[in-house]
């Protein structure tokens, strides 16, 4: 018997639908899970290939570091200077004034700038009235010994008659009396004679030292006396000296005998000097003391004038820098030195002296850093940059080993 197997249209068309968009959906699955794999492996090698070389980025970060110019310094032989500055003043200034009596001025023989020897007269004092008052005591001396040369004879005529018996002892010694009170007498002539004369030795203006005048307060015809103050000054033999201001720390690293050099202000002469003497106390609102510095006369010295002065105080080894390198803010003095990844790093530094060659590092380099000289104001901590090596200046002799320094660290 047969059978005739019918389905309908309508599950027929159902069916391959339903079958078609399986396959298209399992299809748009595996195109996914294809990209995502693509995907991951295609980073994973990409990783693999940067975490192998880490040159791409370095290389990236390379080319865009500024370059920036370095040096090192090295270690040299410096010696400390403190500058200081200060006033002028004679080293050993005499006033002259009045010793005597005084009077009216009738000549002065020096003037300001002028050398005078000691005993030298720089000033004479009328003296008309003096001199008659010597006239005057002269005569008494001579009548004090014309008396006493007349009891001297009345004496010794009386001692040859006391023999025969003329003359009583008493007689004798009345005039042995006599004869006394008369030597008495010309004894005081003199001394008041010679104490005249003396006062009229001080009436004339002497240099008690010889020396430079350094002013003079007097002139012809003047009236001076004992309170009319100081007439002439004088700087003995001429010595000068520096008045220098200097911090406490300063004072402490100085000591006597010091060589300096002086230069006065408004001249570019330098002059040589010495600490003669520093002061054993300190100003308490200037916090400052002061070392006085001898000088030779010259004529670049004005007493009340200022002038610099460098006092050597010693040397020691340290780094040398131009200003350029070294920088300040709020937390003192800094440089920038790059480190062996061409990072900037920040060295904070003590500053010593300075001279023609630059500031002295005291503390913070050992000189074997490189240290960025120039733009330091434009780096920052951190940053890469390519350092160019700049050949340290030589300084005192050590150019051989600066230039191993710098050669060690290029």
């Amino acid at each position: 018997m047969n059978y005739e197997s019918k389905i309908p249209a309508e599950d027929l068309d159902g069916s391959i639908l339903s079958d078609s968009e399986d396959q298209a959906q399992n299809k748009r699955r595996f195109m996914i899970v294809v990209a995502v794999a693509i995907a991951l492996i295609a980073g994973y090698v990409a990783y693999q290939l940067l975490a192998g070389s880490g040159a791409a980025p370095e290389a990236a970060e390379d080319a865009n570091a500024p370059v920036v110019t370095v040096m090192v310094p090295g270690r040299s032989d410096v010696v400390r200077t403190i500058n200081a500055t200060g006033t002028l003043a004679a080293r050993r200034e005499i006033p002259v004034g009045v010793v005597g009596e005084g009077g009216r001025v009738t000549q002065v023989y020096v003037d300001a700038g002028d050398w005078v020897k000691p005993g030298q007269v720089m000033a004479s004092i009328d003296r008309s009235v003096q001199n008659q008052q010597v006239a005057r005591l002269e005569a008494s001396v001579a009548s004090a010994r014309a008396d006493l040369n007349l009891a001297q004879a009345n004496l010794d005529r009386a001692a040859k008659l006391v023999e025969r018996g003329f003359i009583s002892k008493a007689d004798i010694d009345r005039l042995t009396a006599t004869r006394d009170s008369n030597a008495a007498q010309l004894r005081v002539a003199q001394a008041q004679l010679g104490e005249t004369r003396a006062r009229n030795n001080f009436l004339n203006i002497v240099a008690p030292k010889g020396g430079f005048v350094l002013e003079r307060n007097v002139e012809v015809g003047q009236t001076v006396s004992a309170g009319s103050g100081i007439l002439f000054r004088l700087a003995q033999n001429g010595e000068m000296e520096l008045q220098a201001q200097l911090s406490e720390n300063d004072l402490a690293n100085i000591s006597v005998g010091v060589n300096t050099e002086v230069i006065p202000v408004g001249t570019d002469k330098v002059l040589n000097g010495q600490i003669w003497q520093i002061s054993p106390m300190i100003d308490a609102d200037s916090r400052q003391g002061i070392a006085k510095i001898a000088l030779s006369y010259d004529t670049a010295l004005r007493p009340g004038g200022f002038a610099s002065a460098r006092i050597r105080s010693g040397s020691s080894e340290a780094a040398v820098l131009p200003e350029s390198a070294v920088q300040n803010d709020s937390q003192g003095s800094f440089v920038y030195v790059v480190d062996k990844d061409n990072k900037v790093v920040r060295r904070d530094v003590t500053i010593g002296s300075v001279s023609a060659a630059g500031l002295s590092i005291t503390t913070g380099l050992n000189g074997t850093e490189r240290v960025v000289l120039r733009a330091g104001g434009f780096l920052n901590p951190g940053q890469t940059v390519k350092p160019a090596v700049e050949k340290a200046p030589a300084v005192k002799g050590n150019d051989k080993n600066d230039a191993d320094q710098t050669d060690k660290a290029a």
